[in-house]
């Protein structure tokens, strides 16, 4: 049996049984259950799956305790299940607080069989590190002045969109002077949208530095992998990929513009 059975559920704001300079092997915090086990030998998590890593009680305290970055799901109805689904499935698993946000706090329809609640509007929605936006019916959030005026004075310090959520982006004034990408079936409309941003065709990402599109779906989740190898380290990313079984990833496969 390659994995040992956690030894015990560690209460880490609690004291420490076995010294704070006593290594042990811990599952990257994935906000799930086995965030609180131990294991005494490396290999991967029984209960989630990613690979452990070595630390110390008190790296692993601070690694608990300390802020999380945040990312702001913006969804409208009509979004497209996989867009938001991928990415969200990504930033989760690596240890970033995901929150969903809507116009209003009304149930919207995903592609018309999923119901999601979101959990906040543009009037409660808390800031956000990173602000994500999505296709599937996106029109109906670039064309609303009330959204776009709300996503004008967020400021993140990253911008994320999949899919035709670039469209909000532009709308926003966000792909100003950028290269962008988006849907391969709606490349020719964002240049009619955003004539200041120059929009690629044939590429799964850009990466401008703080703002990312990425192209449709599965694109989604190489954008995603991308931003959280250049936030958390590419072996994170590796981990959250061999996780979610994404073996199609390759990393640095996107366009990242060099300033």
């Amino acid at each position: 049996m390659g994995i040992v059975a956690a030894l015990s559920f560690i209460s880490l704001q609690g004291q420490q049984v076995s010294g704070s300079k006593l290594e042990a092997y811990y599952c990257p915090p994935c906000n799930n259950r086995c965030d609180q086990l131990s294991f005494e030998r490396p290999g991967s998590c029984q209960h989630c799956g990613m690979l452990l890593v070595k630390q110390t009680a008190e790296q692993r305290k601070e690694s608990m305790t300390g802020k999380k970055m945040s990312i702001g799901f913006y969804l409208q109805d009509g979004v497209e299940v996989l867009d938001f689904a991928g990415p969200m499935e990504v930033f989760s698993y690596s240890g970033f607080e995901v929150f969903t946000v809507s116009k209003t706090k009304k149930p919207i329809l995903s592609q018309g069989i999923l119901k999601v609640i979101p959990e906040y509007d543009i009037h409660d929605a808390p800031k956000a590190d990173i602000l994500a936006f999505f296709g599937g019916n996106a029109n109906s959030a670039a064309d609303d002045e009330q959204v776009i005026a709300w996503v004008k004075i967020q400021k993140p310090d990253y911008y994320f969109s999949v899919c035709t959520g670039a469209f909000i982006l532009g709308r926003a004034g966000v792909l100003d002077n950028l290269t962008a990408t988006t849907f391969h079936a709606s490349i020719e409309a964002l240049k009619n949208d955003v004539p200041k941003a120059k929009v690629l065709s044939d590429v799964r990402y850009v990466d401008n530095g703080n703002v990312i599109t990425t192209a449709g779906i599965s694109a989604g989740i190489d954008g995603a992998l991308h931003l959280v190898s250049k936030l958390k380290g590419e072996e994170v990313a590796k981990r959250t990929a061999f996780y979610m079984e994404y073996d199609k990833w390759t990393p640095n496969e996107g366009l990242v513009v060099k300033k």
